[in-house]
């Protein structure tokens, strides 16, 4: 088997230096300012799009269910439930 390491040992150096930090001044630059944007903006657009369907929801009880049916709250239908939307 051939000796590899002469062919091996430029590109390590080059590795070598980019790989050299200074452990009292680490910071995280660009990407982590990228990350840390990108994760904002998608933050924000889910707050936005569940406002919008929080919106959407009715909140509101007949006035038949409030005391009529109080025997038959077992009967699987939840009292105060959003009723269904269509679209």
């Amino acid at each position: 088997m051939p000796d590899m390491s002469a062919s091996v040992s430029p590109a390590m150096t080059h590795l070598v230096t980019l790989a050299e930090v200074d452990q009292n001044k680490v910071t995280p630059g660009v990407l982590g300012f990228i990350v840390f944007a990108v994760m904002a903006v998608a933050v924000w657009r889910l707050m936005k799009s569940m406002n919008k369907h929080m919106g959407k929801v009715r909140f509101e009880e007949d006035a038949s269910d409030t005391g009529e049916k109080a025997g038959t709250e077992g009967s699987g239908t939840v009292k105060g439930a959003p009723k269904a939307q269509r679209g």
